[in-house]
């Protein structure tokens, strides 16, 4: 029959149990045959509804950039503050409840980035070390996965944000640098811009990446991807 079925990006086993305890037992007799069909009739109602339940549980949709979020790529005054150099260690974004340690991942030998782990760390956002640390001046990159094979992932409610959103991110020497949300938007991955989304910015900017839009069960894939602008608007120490 294929692989196995996948809602919203899930995929969903279903198996049958083998232990010799769940074997098939004659059926009884008389009046207790029909009180034990009638039950298992029951049961069977029931359990269908807590399937059909935990389906549509399951089949959660990731927030979607409003069209009113696209706002800006970049700040809309003139260069800002920016930090020096330090490896980030933590993202927090209030507005989306999201609060997870980075993991530090380069390239794949395809030269591809890296993401998380989808089985070990889908709970987990990443910077992307080739780029440079958050604050400093140039381009910053975070990633995150929207679900995984258990549900909704770190960056699951990503596309929620709005300009004027803060991000925080924590950084090794201490300093917490607050960016703030300029514009987020949907693209294709047929139309993915890379050459806007990670090019050199002349100030501290922070980019938040996901995957977005429809899932495709044919190649595994979704077929779009969320992208959040920020820009560093201050410093705080911890």
């Amino acid at each position: 029959m294929g692989g196995s079925p996948r809602i919203a990006g899930l995929r969903v086993v279903m198996s049958w149990p083998t232990d010799s305890q769940f074997a098939p037992q004659p059926p009884p007799r008389g009046r207790a045959r029909v009180r034990l069909a009638g039950l298992a009739g029951v049961s069977l109602v029931f359990g269908g509804l807590v399937a059909m339940l935990v389906a549509v549980l399951v089949q959660q949709h990731a927030p979607a950039p409003a069209p009113s979020a696209a706002g800006h790529i970049g700040p809309t005054s003139a260069k800002g503050p920016a930090l020096r150099q330090s490896v980030p260690v933590s993202v927090t974004i209030p507005a989306i409840g999201v609060q997870s340690r980075l993991l530090h991942l380069g390239r794949n030998q395809d030269g591809t980035m890296a993401v998380p782990n989808l089985n070990t760390s889908a709970q987990e956002a990443a910077w992307y070390e080739y780029s440079v640390t958050p604050g400093q001046i140039g381009t910053s990159v975070i990633e995150g996965h929207v679900d995984s094979y258990q549900g909704p992932a770190v960056f699951f409610r990503l596309g929620a944000l709005r300009p004027g959103n803060d991000i925080k991110v924590t950084l090794a020497d201490g300093i917490t640098a607050v960016f703030r949300v300029t514009g987020v938007r949907e693209y294709a991955k047929a139309e993915y811009p890379a050459n806007t989304i990670y090019a050199q910015a002349n100030y501290a900017a922070l980019r938040l990446i996901t995957c977005g839009g429809d899932f495709d069960s044919a190649t595994g894939h979704y077929l779009s991807s969320v992208v959040v602008y920020a820009s560093l608007v201050s410093p705080a120490r911890r």
